[in-house]
């Protein structure tokens, strides 16, 4: 479990295709990382398992790069990182899984005196649960949806403080992102849809 709230921005090392998946070697300041510890890498949760001086390597599995960018990932590539939650750790931002629902697309990036807006073509599995004011994660980082304004269009807004400490700065029209919705959406949007299909079976008995 994850808060969104990135603590360090990571460099790829080095990229390396096994089998079915993909090893990532990242550069990373954590110098206390453990075997078998979980990351999340871009939003994505990762499990250590190597850990060399200055960084440590991942192995992504054929189903996360089905869902995930990180087979365009090339080394240089930055990425942000976050540690898995201990108890008693401040919840700072909103309850973030690592898992990725989909990627979304920049569309729009508009420079504010205070921040920045970026809107963001979201996969029908975000947009359907994503609501202004709610909670979304976007390439690891705990966000708030600032408006909808397009079907399957989600606007965030980033302040100074988020451009300066996270790498959603390079993002520009065309890049390719990490969506994670918020969790509770999920399990609504599921339940509901469940209720309606028993219901259903139910009327046609």
């Amino acid at each position: 479990m994850f808060t969104g709230l990135v603590t360090a921005i990571g460099t790829v090392r080095e990229t390396r295709p096994t089998g079915g998946g993909l090893e990532l070697t990242i550069d990373c300041p954590y110098p206390d990382l453990s075997l078998g510890e979980s990351v999340a890498v871009d939003g994505a949760c990762l499990t250590v398992a190597a850990v060399a001086a200055g960084g440590f390597t991942v192995h992504v599995v054929r189903t996360s790069l089905d869902r995930t960018r990180f087979g365009e990932l090339r080394a240089g590539a930055r990425v942000n990182l976050e540690r898995a939650l201990t108890a008693g750790d401040r919840l700072g931002g909103h309850l973030v899984q690592g898992h990725v629902d989909g990627v979304g697309a920049v569309a729009r990036v508009v420079a504010r005196e205070d921040g920045r807006l970026l809107d963001i073509e979201a996969p029908p599995e975000v947009a359907r649960v994503s609501v202004p004011l709610g909670s979304v994660t976007v390439d690891g980082v705990s966000l708030t949806v600032n408006a909808v304004p397009a079907s399957g269009t989600i606007q965030i807004s980033l302040i100074p403080f988020t451009l300066e400490h996270t790498t959603l700065a390079d993002r520009r029209p065309g890049d390719r992102v990490h969506l994670e919705a918020d969790a509770i959406g999920k399990y609504v949007d599921a339940l509901l849809r469940r209720g309606a299909r028993e219901s259903g079976k139910g009327e046609q008995s």
